[in-house]
C-alpha cells in the first residue's frame, strides 16, 4: 500500500519506519512542505492509499477537508481537535471518504479504556475519582487526548465525569493514572508507555484496515478486529 504520512515528528518518522518493515510505500510530508494544503491537492494524492495524519491540532482540520476533497482515506493520530468531533464526522460521511481516529493507537492503552470501563462501578460504591496523565513537556494540547478518552469512557460507564489533573516533564512519553479512592482502600490503575512503538504499530495496522472502507470511526471501537 502507498501511505502518505503528515508529520517529520518522532512519532510519525516511527510510522513511517514500521510501516515500511510491513512493506509498505511510504512518503512523508512536513508543516513546510504542506502550507494550506498544498500537499494534499488530488493530483498529488493520486497514488495514495491512505493518509496518516501526526501533526497539530490548529492543522489537522483542514488536513482533513483537505483529504476529503481528495476522496481520501485518512488516519488521525493527532489530538486536540474533539471539540470539532461532529461536525468532522459530517464532513467524512458526506464526502463518502473513511476517517479513523484514535487518542491512543496503542493496543494496551485500548485495554487501559476497557479495564477503567469496569472499575467505574466503583464510583457507586462509595469511591471518588480523579485521572492523572503525564507526557513530555513539548507535548502542545492539555489534557491529553487518552486521559479525555478516559474521562468520557469512565462517563459513560458510571455518569461521573471524574477530574483529570496534567504534568508536562521532560521526555516522558505518556502515563496516564487512574486513582479511586474510599475510606477503606485505594485503586491504583496505571499504563506508562516505554515507547512511541505502540502507538505507531496501532496506526500502520488501522491504516491497513481502513484501505476501501468509508465511513467514520473510532480505534477504540475496532482495535480487537485487527
Amino acid at each position: 500500500m502507498n501511505f502518505l504520512i503528515l508529520g517529520r515528528g518522532k512519532t510519525g518518522s516511527l510510522v513511517a519506519d514500521l510501516a515500511r518493515q510491513r512493506r509498505h510505500q511510504i512518503q512523508i510530508v512536513g508543516s513546510k512542505e504542506n502550507l494550506d494544503g498544498s500537499a494534499l491537492t488530488p493530483a498529488k494524492l493520486r497514488e495514495v492509499d491512505v493518509v496518516i495524519d501526526f501533526t497539530t491540532p490548529n492543522v489537522v482540520i483542514e488536513n482533513i477537508r483537505a483529504c476529503v476533497r481528495a476522496g481520501k482515506n485518512m488516519v488521525v493520530g493527532t489530538t486536540g481537535w474533539y471539540d470539532e468531533l461532529s461536525n468532522v464526522r459530517q464532513i467524512v460521511q458526506k464526502g463518502g471518504t473513511g476517517l479513523l481516529y484514535a487518542a491512543n493507537f496503542s493496543i494496551g492503552v485500548n485495554l487501559f479504556f476497557e479495564i477503567a470501563r469496569t472499575a467505574a462501578a466503583a464510583m457507586q460504591h462509595g469511591y471518588h475519582g480523579q485521572i492523572f496523565e503525564r507526557h513530555h513537556a513539548q507535548k502542545k494540547d492539555a489534557p491529553s487526548g487518552t486521559a479525555v478518552a478516559i474521562q468520557r469512557t469512565m462517563h459513560e460507564a458510571c455518569g461521573e465525569e471524574l477530574e483529570i489533573i496534567s504534568f508536562r516533564e521532560g521526555e516522558v512519553v505518556g502515563m496516564h493514572e487512574v486513582m479511586l479512592n474510599s475510606l477503606n482502600d485505594t485503586i491504583y490503575l496505571c499504563h506508562d508507555a516505554k515507547s512511541r512503538r505502540g502507538f505507531a504499530e496501532g496506526a500502520v495496522m488501522a491504516a491497513e484496515w481502513l484501505s476501501g472502507k468509508r465511513g467514520f470511526f473510532d480505534f477504540k471501537d475496532i482495535w480487537q478486529e485487527l
